[in-house]
């Protein structure tokens, strides 16, 4: 019995300085605020801000209450050990087994230390060089990351999809929400390539093809990043594609460009133009403030034109024929499983990539 003891008494301590370098009772706490706060019925005056503050809690509730469980778990199972029963051995021994393995799973809580790693996600995918072969590879990782979303928990919402008449997304953004959704997400951010037999082409012939993902940490309010109105410009134009009658008699699409540094969103989802500039906006200040991160800059006025995710940028090889592979460039793990990496199971890409960044910051 004396053995079992000590093992659950250092998984103790183990979880007890994870959750102190979590900053655990300051999350617990935050957690606490905004139950407080959706408990009071005057904050569903105010519809989105509700959803807003509700949203927050439930990503911070999956990180917390874990947490919480494990600690209860282990003080019920050292006070049952307490009383001695030898012929309760084996039994121990599987939950001490059960909590050592929970315990592992939520040391990655640990590698989430930038300052918007618990934020939501923006994700956003478009085709490259390779024509529709591209664009079909925009669409396959469109549903990678949904699939990934939905295995992990997460909740998506579609902000644009520009869709080819003849296969294929042109680009596509998602919000994908979550615990830790930008700590996550962000090590998929840069240009994507696959090597495959090209099912478009008549000669069944190797075809690559390339897609760029921008993962931009949401922006909660505006004032987050303060844009000059002067530095903007706003067009308005006619919405393609399909979509219904309301989308295609009205100019309801909204492009916006940040003219200091050349970023240019272009939204046309929604019937509504004001809906299309707000979410163009939305956009706008999550990628302005992922290349001030990007760039280490103070403030907008400081950011340099053209230095975001860029094109130039590979981090990861899916290669389908002549053999099958899936390789990331910066962290050189690889899985040959390919078919179960483009099903979702990105997670030990997204591990890789954060324990590589954690050994540097060291």
């Amino acid at each position: 019995m004396q053995p079992l003891k000590k093992r659950v008494q250092s998984l103790r301590s183990d979880v007890m300085q994870a959750k102190q370098a979590l900053q655990f009772d300051a999350l617990a706490e935050e957690l606490a605020v905004l139950e407080e706060q959706l408990n009071q019925p005057e904050i569903w005056n105010n519809p989105d801000h509700a959803q807003s503050v509700a949203k927050k809690a439930a990503a911070l509730r999956q990180t917390v209450q874990p947490w919480q469980v494990l600690g209860v778990q282990l003080d019920d199972l050292l006070e049952l050990m307490e009383l001695g029963d030898d012929d309760l051995l084996d039994e121990f021994t599987k939950q001490i087994d059960a909590l050592e393995t929970e315990f592992s799973a939520r040391k990655t809580d640990l590698l989430f230390s930038g300052k918007y790693d618990g934020r939501e996600a923006v994700v956003r995918i478009s085709a490259g060089v390779g024509g529709l072969d591209a664009q079909d590879f925009v669409q396959m990782l469109e549903r990678m990351y949904l699939r990934w979303a939905e295995r992990s928990g997460m909740k998506t919402d579609v902000l644009e999809r520009s869709a080819n008449d003849d296969g294929g997304l042109k680009t596509v953004v998602l919000e994908i929400s979550g615990p830790f959704a930008y700590g996550k997400l962000r090590s998929e951010n840069g240009v994507h390539r696959l090597v495959r037999l090209s099912p478009f082409n008549a000669d069944n012939l190797r075809q690559t093809s390339f897609a760029l993902v921008e993962v931009l940490p949401k922006i909660d309010t505006p004032d987050e990043v303060d844009i000059d109105p002067s530095d903007l410009k706003i067009d308005v134009y006619r919405s393609g594609g399909k979509g219904g009658q309301g989308v295609n008699t009205t100019d309801s699409a909204v492009r916006v460009t940040h003219v200091p540094t050349g970023i240019v969103v272009a939204i046309q989802n929604e019937r509504s133009q004001i809906q299309n500039k707000e979410t163009a906006l939305k956009i706008l200040r999550s990628k302005l403030l992922a290349m001030q991160l990007e760039q280490h800059a103070d403030s907008l006025s400081d950011l340099r034109a053209g230095e975001s995710a860029n094109w130039g940028s590979q981090i990861r090889n899916y290669v389908l024929h002549p053999y099958t592979l899936v390789k990331d460039t910066r962290t050189k793990h690889e899985d040959r499983d390919t078919q179960g990496v483009l099903d979702g199971r990105i997670d030990d890409f997204m591990t890789a990539f954060l324990s590589q960044n954690a050994s540097k910051d060291e």
